[in-house]
């Protein structure tokens, strides 16, 4: 009889290891769950894989046993739509390799091709797959093979990559309205910048030869403060330094999240910006949320679900926050608790889960705080538009004001000068 190696969580959330006996996986995950386990991942044991190989020896070898280059970046749009499309094939009732085969032909020359195509050679040597897909971690992340192991696991892998396919296309969808709504102020600002620095540096220079050419003697503080700007515009690099301020920001923030602490410092100085930092942080907390009630909707033990939604939260006050909650849990306190005490969310979250432990429906309470801040992120998105727009043009016409009247100052002395 086969041997099948397991990995599961027990009746309190501890990690569990083992080797069992039985006819095919299927039978090795009911003979886990009979012992009171939860199995998380089962494969054939490595002896038995060994016996294989060895017995296999006399055959050629083929391309896929072949050390292979993993596969760089996918599409996430393109990744959703391969979700749901699995999904679809199986829960019609084709076997996976085939499925794999068909999505593989369906797809355009790219990354997520080669991927599937990998995978599904994976498969047919005998891997899970999730165990195929951990192999390509920049396309199938860690909370993608984790879902997939315990669909696989539970057997219920259509339901679970229905629920990952929902899961992409909300994170998606509040993404590209949050891009969507800050293009417009982004694109005015640029504009903005770009014709006033073409003002400073052809327009400006030209009155100030006009002044000197009449004579004009000491100029009015508001115009004398207009040509030092002008000057340091055209002669001093200004028009080089104003762009190189936010790549510079950019590239400190990159080195900074190098580290564990600057990452930590600089999500921290994120939500701490008004309006934009409370836009972050409702964000947070709906994806941390969405990821965390995911993963429990599709059998995930808690702590390991946990585990996943730190290391996925994006946000690194966050993701210690997750990791407090987690050590929390594991001495036997419940998730509320902890995570009241780190004071990262709003009262009103907090009850709501700590609602859905009392009910045991926390997976379904999560879902609903995702769905619940992802409408006060549009809201607040759409809000903070609305403002930009009466500032930017106030802004604006303080600035074209200013120079107007910076230039205007010298004429009636100059007139009366040359009467």
């Amino acid at each position: 009889m086969p041997t099948f190696q397991y990995e599961a969580m027990n009746s309190v959330g501890q990690a569990v290891k083992g080797e069992i006996e039985a006819n095919s996986s299927e039978e090795a995950v009911s003979k886990v769950r009979g012992m009171g386990h939860f199995p998380t991942k089962i494969k054939t044991s490595s002896k038995r894989k060994s016996g294989a190989a060895a017995a296999g020896a006399a055959a050629a070898p083929t391309a896929a046993g072949a050390k292979r280059k993993r596969v760089g970046a996918v599409s996430k749009k393109l990744l959703t739509q391969f979700t749901r499309q699995l999904s679809t094939l199986q829960d019609a009732g084709l076997p996976l390799l085939r499925s794999m085969r068909i999505l593989e032909e369906q797809q355009k020359p790219g990354m997520l091709r080669i991927a599937i195509r990998q995978v599904a050679e994976d498969v047919e040597g005998g891997a899970t797959l999730s165990e195929a897909m951990a192999k390509h971690p920049k396309a199938f992340d860690k909370l993608y093979t984790n879902m997939v192991a315990a669909g696989e696991a539970g057997g219920v892998l259509d339901v679970v990559l229905r629920r990952l396919a929902d899961f992409m296309e909300a994170s998606q969808k509040l993404k590209r309205r949050v891009i969507g709504a800050m293009i417009y102020p982004v694109v005015v600002i640029i504009a903005a910048v770009g014709i006033v620095m073409g003002i400073m540096i052809y327009i400006i220079p030209r009155f100030k030869d006009i002044f000197e050419s009449f004579g004009a003697g000491d100029l009015p503080g508001p115009t004398q403060l207009l040509m030092t700007i002008s000057d340091w515009f055209s002669d001093q690099y200004g028009w080089a330094i104003i762009p190189a301020i936010p790549v510079g920001i950019y590239v400190i923030i990159k080195l900074l999240q190098q580290s564990e602490g600057g990452r930590y410092f600089v999500d921290s100085v994120k939500l701490k910006i008004p309006v934009i930092g409370n836009i972050l942080s409702k964000t947070a907390v709906s994806r941390f949320t969405r990821t965390l009630g995911t993963l429990l909707a599709a059998g995930v033990p808690i702590l390991e679900a946990i585990n996943i939604t730190r290391e996925t939260s994006g946000n690194e006050v966050f993701g210690k926050a997750l990791g407090r909650v987690h050590d929390g849990i594991r001495e036997g306190e419940d998730f509320a608790a902890p995570l009241r005490q780190a004071r990262i969310v709003e009262p009103m979250v907090v009850n709501m889960i700590d609602v859905g432990e009392e009910t045991g429906d926390l997976d379904k309470m999560l879902a609903k705080i995702a769905d619940t801040y992802d409408e006060e992120v549009q809201t607040l998105v759409a809000a903070m538009v609305s403002l930009m727009e009466p500032i930017m043009v106030i802004t604006l016409g303080v600035i074209v004001g200013f120079i107007v009247v910076a230039i205007f100052m010298p004429l009636p002395k100059l007139i009366s000068d040359m009467k």
